[in-house]
């Protein structure tokens, strides 16, 4: 019996279109699995419909990836390195206070993911549910990631602005967790700002001195 997936993909016309001009096959196929692995999810995601929906035939796959592990590995890096990347230009444009600096994060977190990339939702949805060894390749730039968030945090708390009976690790993990899970209850291609408004909101206040 067969283990595919019923439904067909609903990839976004846009993202259809990226992944058919993009020349090299390697990007095609990263950008094929990131689209794949933020509808499906790590366990529904087949090497057959990857191929398909970057114009190649499974065999090509090996070519470029050893394995599967391998492909959704590098999906997985290059996911967080543009979260990271993103959300740190976003911060770095905010000349107020810290809060407002986290304000910035908050937004860009939920634009990335929502909104501007598949190989970002791709890691929201599917960290927690990939092999060890390929939460093992993510390490590295999840470490990074974590840590503009600690000095995020860490320059509320040193300004005064962040409340001092909070817990900055507890307060960092249950920010990126909460933003994180957006992705999985969101409506795709819904306009996101009353959500971001929301979550600089909570956030905030949360916070707050």
């Amino acid at each position: 019996m067969s283990t595919e997936p019923d439904t067909a993909l609903t990839a976004a016309p846009d993202v259809t279109a990226e992944i058919h001009v993009t020349g090299n096959a390697r990007e095609r196929l990263l950008l094929a699995a990131a689209t794949v692995l933020a509808e499906r999810g790590y366990g529904q995601t087949r090497l057959g419909e990857v191929a398909a929906l970057a114009g190649l035939k499974p065999p090509a796959i090996y070519h470029y990836f050893g394995s599967r592990e391998d492909m959704i590995a590098e999906v997985m890096r290059v996911g967080q390195q543009r979260v990271r990347a993103h959300v740190e230009d976003a911060v770095s444009q905010v000349h107020g206070c810290a809060l407002d600096r986290i304000d910035a994060a908050v937004a860009a977190h939920l634009e990335i993911q929502l909104e501007l990339s598949e190989f970002a939702a791709a890691v929201t949805r599917n960290a927690g549910h990939t092999p060890g060894r390929v939460r093992a390749a993510l390490k590295e730039e999840s470490d990074a990631y974590h840590e503009t968030w600690r000095r995020l945090i860490a320059d509320a708390r040193a300004s005064g602005e962040m409340r001092a009976d909070l817990d900055p690790t507890i307060a960092r993990m249950l920010i990126i967790g909460a933003l994180n899970w957006a992705v999985e209850w969101w409506t795709k291609g819904r306009p996101i700002d009353a959500l971001a408004s929301s979550a600089q909101r909570l956030v905030r206040q949360a916070l707050s001195s």
